[in-house]
């Protein structure tokens, strides 16, 4: 990797981060993805690589055995790191555009069934650290929202009156999301006792022992305790619920743009996999219960 090369990745970066305002996480795996890139470049100039080069690379990756999904995350930064270069630094071409990745078979996200999401939250939140997990939990499976989203809540974000709950997604995309009235008890039950160890000044929403805002792998680390706790067999962990929200809520609905809407997707594509989902939930009862679904031993 050239020196020239380095810094204009670093420059990328710091654009992302404080004129794009992108999370210090999102920013962390561009500069993991555009490494990659300037690795497998070795000492070419990035204005003088063509698509050629690209589908070299993505080659070589797709034979060490990454996945379809992983190359085309990678493909994406590149892109990106490539218009950047054009717009700000008068590169003439991107030599990412056009290129084809080998597919890979689409994985579909775990997702509870509507008894399993009710067995998990139907515990006594009769001490203040179990109602605060409540709330949380509550929340979480209510409305959809991103372990990170979760995290960054203060109090004021809850309206309570409306029932709705305003959240700032990727991108600093806030958006509103209805709260189910089973959350918005267990929040207000949550407020009662959060100031009995909330530090003085602490805003976020859901805090720990310590009076601090909670911290995303406490959250996880509770939610499987609990998890085993009610009986549940499969690894429950908070993006579960997300999807559970998601695919519960399209079997009722059947309106994938509202659901966009509501999970902070920027493409519907993003969403249509919980379509799969529904479809392999269906196909299940089929098989289970039309008498000339399965051929009879």
């Amino acid at each position: 990797m050239s020196a020239e090369s380095g810094s204009l990745a670093a420059a990328y970066i710091d654009y992302l981060t404080y004129e794009r305002r992108l999370s210090p996480h999102t920013g962390k795996n561009y500069a993991r993805d555009i490494a990659v890139l300037l690795k497998h470049l070795n000492s070419n100039n990035l204005a003088q690589v063509h698509p050629q080069h690209i589908r070299h690379i993505i080659a070589q990756l797709h034979g060490k055995g990454l996945s379809g999904r992983s190359l085309s995350r990678m493909l994406s930064a590149w892109r990106s790191f490539y218009h950047y270069l054009i717009r700000k630094h008068r590169f003439q071409q991107n030599p990412c555009i056009g290129i084809r990745l080998p597919k890979s078979p689409q994985k579909l996200p775990n997702a509870l069934s509507p008894d399993e999401a009710a067995q998990l939250l139907q515990f006594s939140a009769d001490h203040l650290l179990t109602a605060r997990d409540s709330a949380i939990f509550e929340l979480f499976y209510s409305s959809g929202l991103r372990l990170t989203e979760l995290t960054q809540l203060k109090p004021g974000d809850i309206d309570f009156a409306g029932e709705t709950v305003k959240v700032l997604g990727k991108g600093n995309k806030a958006r509103i999301v209805p709260v189910g009235k089973l959350a918005i008890q267990a929040l207000q039950a949550w407020l009662k006792q959060r100031p009995l160890i909330a530090n003085t000044g602490e805003t976020a929403l859901f805090v720990s022992q310590r009076g601090c805002a909670i911290s995303p792998r406490t959250i996880g680390y509770r939610l499987k305790q609990r998890a085993r706790q009610q009986g549940i067999q499969q690894n429950v962990h908070p993006h579960i619920l997300r999807h559970s929200f998601a695919s519960h809520l399209l079997q009722s609905s059947g309106d994938l743009r509202a659901v966009q809407e509501m999970l902070g997707h920027a493409h519907i594509t993003s969403t249509q996999v919980y379509t799969h989902l529904d479809f392999q939930h269906l196909t299940k009862i089929y098989d289970a219960a039309h008498p000339r679904a399965k051929k009879r031993s």
